[in-house]
């Protein structure tokens, strides 16, 4: 019987260390040199100390509550104890069930991404995908500096896990996403599709908006072309909260089954309460800014600065009024019908087609349809 051949695992033994320490050395690197600003500037302490930037004003009633806005982004932050407690399972169930057992970096996640080529779920963590939000810049098609990001990204979001609890970190990220239709952050995304502050959001409005991280268009609950996606991922986000024990299996089962639900409310400057009101307030404040700067000298900006104004309007009396003069809108149509019935150019008088034309055209431009068909690219022929 012939001698079976000894295997000698000595001459693997040196390459295997050599491979791996110039691996642990190169990677070691890597992280040196990002933290260093090699790849790229990361952000200072002051700037992870003051994170929030381009923040609404808010124009609050003298009941509490908010009449409108002025900004280039509708965001107005929160803090965690604002955060309904379904949609702080319903983000940790689906974006990072780890969540508080890691430092900001998910080494099993991460592991689990490169063994199945990211096919079984993606590795970035609540932190990480915050600090993308705040500091870094959209992936590149280089696949060097897209390494980079990412270990960039790895950084920040260390820094973050040092500098603050679980707890703000689940607020700030909230606080930093986007949801269409003029909806920064969970404040103004909870008030725009459910008419809601957010920590009134019960568990299916939750999931509603936990769906739409993965992608906002794309899971958007009040776009038609969206709206089965939307259901398909908020059912979900139901099963993986019942995966990590948030909610029972019965639960899942009852709550897939509700159809799905908002009540849409838009927030523009158009849009709510008193907006000639706010309109007038919006001059006043011009010129309130140019004579109270910021203590370093600065001029305040109302459209990114965060200011809170209080007004002395009562909101339940202006809705009231409003209420009032619409009821009565349709006496005056009337009476406004019979005065105009033997005006041939009613309601214009004594004025040229050329004239009136004018005037229909700059009525079209400044009507919220017009502004939403041109944003969307609609041309005048369609």
């Amino acid at each position: 019987m012939a001698k079976k051949k000894e295997i000698n695992f000595k001459k693997y033994i040196k390459p295997f260390w050599t491979l791996f320490l110039v691996g642990f050395t190169t990677i070691l690197l890597i992280f040196l040199f990002a933290s260093w600003g090699v790849f790229g500037e990361l952000p200072t302490f002051e700037e992870l100390e003051n994170p929030e930037k381009n923040l609404a004003t808010e124009v609050i009633s003298s009941d509490g509550v908010t009449l409108g806005k002025y900004a280039f982004k509708n965001r107005t932050p929160v803090g965690f104890k604002d955060l309904s407690d379904n949609i702080v399972k319903a983000l940790i169930a689906t974006e990072d069930e780890r969540f508080y057992n890691h430092s900001g970096i998910d080494f099993r996640g991460t592991a689990r991404a490169i063994v199945k080529f990211g096919k079984g779920g993606g590795a970035s963590t609540i932190t990480q995908q915050l600090a993308k939000n705040l500091f870094t810049k959209r992936a590149s098609s280089n696949t060097f500096k897209r390494l980079t990001q990412k270990v960039k990204e790895w950084i920040v979001a260390i820094k973050l896990e040092r500098q603050y609890t679980k707890d703000e970190i689940i607020a700030m990220y909230l606080n930093t996403q986007e949801f269409l239709f003029n909806a920064i952050g969970i404040r103004s995304a909870a008030r725009i599709y459910f008419g809601k502050e957010p920590k009134d959001l019960d568990l299916q409005e939750s999931a509603i908006l936990v769906a739409m991280l993965k992608n906002p268009r794309q899971y958007n609950p009040n776009r038609e072309i969206s709206k089965g996606k939307s259901l398909i991922r908020r059912n979900v986000v139901f099963a993986q909260m019942a995966k990590n024990q948030f909610i029972s299996q019965q639960e899942k089962d009852s709550l897939q089954k509700l159809p799905l639900k908002i009540n849409f409310t838009p927030e523009s400057h158009n849009d709510g309460l008193a907006t000639y009101f706010r309109e007038h307030l919006r001059k006043v404040m011009k010129n309130w800014v140019k004579k109270n700067p910021k203590p370093n000298g600065d001029q305040y900006n109302i459209n990114r600065d965060g200011l809170k104004i209080f007004v002395t309007l009562d909101s339940r009396m202006q809705q009231y009024a409003q209420e009032a003069v619409q009821e009565h809108m349709t006496t005056l149509q009337r009476y406004f019908f019979k005065e105009q019935s033997s005006n041939e150019t009613a309601p214009f008088y004594d004025l040229e087609d050329e004239q009136i034309e004018v005037i229909y055209n700059r009525a079209i431009k400044n009507s919220d349809r017009y502004r939403r068909m041109k944003k969307k690219g609609t041309k005048k022929k369609q």
